[in-house]
């Protein structure tokens, strides 16, 4: 199977939040559904949707690419997208008024503050999963489709 080896390595990256964004919203919509919580889902789940199986999918098609020069593991490689998705991510927010900057100490999503701190934590988390889902679930993805 030597052929089309970049369509490949996008539709093993897409794997993963093809299948966890479809339950993410579902929790959503459960949460303001059923439970009656008034959270605006559309602002906030729009953009995953919408660009991180994209992104998955044209950063493993990067690592495939750039993986005979740099030889960096796929964990670490999978580790830097959140450096890059998660301020894109607060820009979007930022412009579509879901995401105030507070004083010195907290953020305000909506109506919600979030500690600094507690995002720094939850940003920490954050790269640690991306780490274990590129190396274990795309990587996995990658040596079966025969790219790696």
């Amino acid at each position: 199977m030597t052929t089309h080896p970049y369509l490949r390595a996008y539709l093993a990256g897409i794997f993963v939040p093809t299948l966890v964004l479809p339950l993410i919203l579902s929790g959503f919509i459960a949460l303001r559904l059923v439970l009656g919580v008034p959270f605006p889902i559309e602002r906030f789940i729009i953009f995953p949707m919408a660009i991180v199986p994209f992104l998955f999918g044209l950063w493993n098609m990067l690592f495939l690419a750039s993986h005979e020069r740099t030889r960096l593991p796929i964990g670490f490689h999978g580790a830097i997208l959140p450096f890059l998705g998660a301020p894109v991510g607060g820009f979007v927010a930022h412009c579509l008024g879901a995401l105030q900057l507070g004083s010195t100490s907290v953020l305000w999503f909506q109506h919600v503050q979030i500690a600094y701190p507690l995002i720094a934590v939850g940003f920490c988390f954050g790269v640690a999963a991306y780490y274990l889902v590129w190396k274990y679930i795309v990587g996995f993805l990658n040596a079966l489709l025969g790219i790696a």
